[in-house]
């Protein structure tokens, strides 16, 4: 676990927990899952004595949860904010498509290329503590961030505030935009599998074969269909919390408070995009699909036609070569020393005939209008 203190224009990481909170700013305890069950009863004497309450046994039981969706709830002590985190796992670099032959290298850890895993957030008055699995880089990359800030550096490449933040709502909001955020990378791993799927359902020389693949990618799709929804439903009921508080008399904290609901509403317009995002590439796979057996079906139709117009071409050719292969001898032509021209001549104006009344028709062919 690590403790840090967060003051207006001071970022210090304490060497353990406070006998009591300090007189400015607020405390943010970041605490790995396993650890947090494991010092769930100090923390609890520690919150019962920094803020006069202790987490509800069932929120504990949430926070320890590494299977439950993201949601939100509150007391009268304290908010409770649990978000699935969406991230590129391990290996998935190697997943997709393989640039030079055109294949899928190990396709079948699609899923497993999808870390969905729950960081839970209790918001007290002056206190922040955040549950994180055991890899999570959540924690110990803002405790690098705050601390750059708070000594009077800002990176170049940074795209958030460059001001500490004000309050823990503030923090955890600033958490879970980034978390947020980082689905881009795994957006464009999607974007790039679901294209090259596409490619290969749609051309008309391939033999597509990969429904394994594609099945694991819309069932990956889905699941994040599902993790963004509950993500949209959990930070909509936190705007909703936020509209209840109280409201402010000094004008900081209403400017404070505006800032609160600015953000908040600004992840909450990130979350809706990924949702659309996720959306459009099912909607692009199910047309795909559906484009790959309407052209297959097409295909087929075509090739059925070419085999019905030969055969109904050749059909006349056996009636004729079956009327003179009959044994009688009084057949015309039978004797005669040019009949087998003249046999053959007729047998090739049908057939010559056929065809092109075909062609005219255009059972023959590739192009069609």
């Amino acid at each position: 676990m690590r403790v840090f203190h967060i003051s207006a224009d001071q970022f210090t990481e304490l060497p353990g927990l406070p006998d009591t909170l300090p007189a400015t700013g607020f405390v943010w305890l970041g605490s790995a899952r396993r650890e947090f069950e494991l010092t769930a009863a100090d923390l609890q004497a520690t919150l019962q004595r920094w803020t006069g309450g202790q987490l509800v046994d069932l929120h504990v039981a949430d926070l320890l949860n590494n299977q439950l969706p993201s949601h939100f709830d509150y007391t009268s002590w304290y908010d409770l904010l649990v978000f699935r985190r969406l991230a590129a796992g391990a290996g998935s670099a190697g997943l997709f498509v393989d640039e030079q032959h055109g294949t899928l290298a190990s396709a079948r850890r699609a899923l497993d290329a999808i870390d969905t895993s729950p960081v839970g957030f209790a918001l007290f008055d002056r206190v922040l503590l955040t549950v994180h699995p055991t890899d999570c880089q959540v924690r110990d990359h803002f405790a690098q961030r705050l601390s750059i800030m708070g000594g009077g550096e800002a990176r170049p490449d940074s795209r958030g505030s460059a001001r500490l933040p004000a309050s823990p709502a503030d923090l955890m909001l600033r958490m879970v935009n980034h978390m947020v955020d980082s689905y881009l990378e795994l957006r464009r791993l999607l974007t790039r599998q679901s294209g090259y799927l596409q490619q290969q359902l749609l051309d008309p020389k391939s033999r597509f074969e990969d429904w394994q693949v594609l099945l694991e990618s819309r069932n990956a799709l889905h699941l994040l269909e599902d993790t963004c929804e509950d993500q949209r439903s959990a930070i909509q009921e936190w705007i909703d919390a936020l509209d209840e508080w109280p409201d402010e008399s000094e004008p900081q904290a209403r400017r404070e408070r505006e800032l609160l609901r600015l953000r908040s509403r600004d992840v909450l317009e990130h979350v809706e995009r990924v949702l659309s995002h996720v959306r459009r590439l099912e909607q692009s796979a199910e047309n795909a699909v559906q484009m790959h057996f309407s052209a297959l079906g097409h295909r087929t139709n075509s090739i059925m036609r070419t085999l019905t117009v030969l055969t109904a071409i050749f059909l006349p050719l056996n009636l004729i070569t079956g009327f003179f292969g009959m044994n009688f001898d009084t057949l015309p032509l039978i004797h005669s020393a040019t009949g087998v021209w003249i046999a053959f001549a007729i047998m090739v104006a049908v057939g010559g005939g056929l065809m092109l009344f075909f062609r005219r028709k255009r059972y023959l062919g590739t192009h069609e209008r």
